[in-house]
């Protein structure tokens, strides 16, 4: 299996940036397809943005069209989400998750924490 470890989160003000990172360990991170969740409080977790195996084909939640990217790096087994534009409505725990195929995620992080004030 593969084990998630996410950085990069802290406090930011609307309109600043921020890069979270998932950096795995085990099984190569080539062989997973990966997802970035958030859970803002009192609210379900909700998709944010995916990315298949090879980087090649990614897909994104509306709410972070345009402003989110993700991206990966299998030589250092590192997914990224680069956030710009944040609002406070970003504001939330951020996970990744991963899984073999793109689309399921079996495996999952413990979080990072997003806040963005106004």
């Amino acid at each position: 299996q593969v084990q998630l470890v996410e950085s990069g989160g802290g406090l930011a003000q609307a309109g600043d940036s921020l890069r979270l990172s998932c950096a795995a360990s085990g099984r190569p991170f080539s062989s997973y397809a990966v997802g970035w969740f958030r859970q803002a409080p009192g609210k379900e977790r909700e998709f944010v943005a995916q990315i298949n195996r090879s980087g090649g084909i990614t897909s994104y939640a509306d709410s972070v069209k345009g402003r989110f990217t993700i991206s990966r790096d299998n030589a250092k087994n590192t997914v990224y989400l680069q956030m710009n534009s944040l609002k406070p409505g970003d504001t939330a725990v951020y996970y990744c998750a991963a899984g073999e195929y793109y689309g399921t995620y079996r495996y999952w992080g413990q979080g990072t924490q997003v806040t963005v004030s106004s």
